[in-house]
């Protein structure tokens, strides 16, 4: 075979350029783009830990502004409870007041009202003396058709109401 018997020819000459090839391509390549390349990943490794170590600023900052957000909510909900209480407290002072006003007039009208049932059932009873008293004078007169005095009645009707 032709081609064989040619490689022992041509051997040190595509060593040689195959060499020469990877030494450009390494000097271009080694020397020219890795550097660039290395820098650019520095310089992203770099910004990354800088946006880490803000965010991680920032996650603190928010942790901080969170606990004062609760301080200010409690302390809010703490003067917000004493209004409430001091409301309650000012309601029940004025419910109290008001039902002892009420209490008072309802007692008011109450005596007044017994005074009147009083006064109403006395003038009731005297009447129902009065008019038993000359029942009994009419029943006398027509029962044994005697007489019997108005004070006499009076007197009998009044014993036989009370006893």
């Amino acid at each position: 075979m032709p081609q064989i018997a040619q490689l022992a020819a041509t051997y040190s000459s595509q060593i040689f350029w195959l060499l020469l090839t990877f030494g450009f391509v390494f000097f271009i390549i080694g020397l020219g783009m890795v550097p660039k390349v290395q820098s650019t990943i520095e310089t992203r490794d770099a910004r990354i830990a800088e946006d880490l170590a803000r965010a991680k600023a920032a996650f603190g900052r928010a942790d901080e502004l969170e606990e004062e957000h609760r301080v200010r909510e409690n302390e809010a909900r703490a003067a917000a409870q004493d209004v409430v209480a001091k409301a309650k407290a000012k309601a029940a002072v004025s419910a109290e007041k008001q039902v002892a006003t009420a209490d008072k007039k309802i007692a008011a009208k109450v005596a007044d009202a017994e005074e009147a049932i009083h006064a109403a059932s006395v003038s009731a009873l005297t009447e129902i003396e009065a008019v038993a008293a000359e029942a009994a004078q009419d029943m006398v007169v027509k029962i044994s058709g005697g007489k019997v005095t108005a004070a006499a009645a009076k007197k009998a009707v009044k014993a036989a109401l009370n006893g």
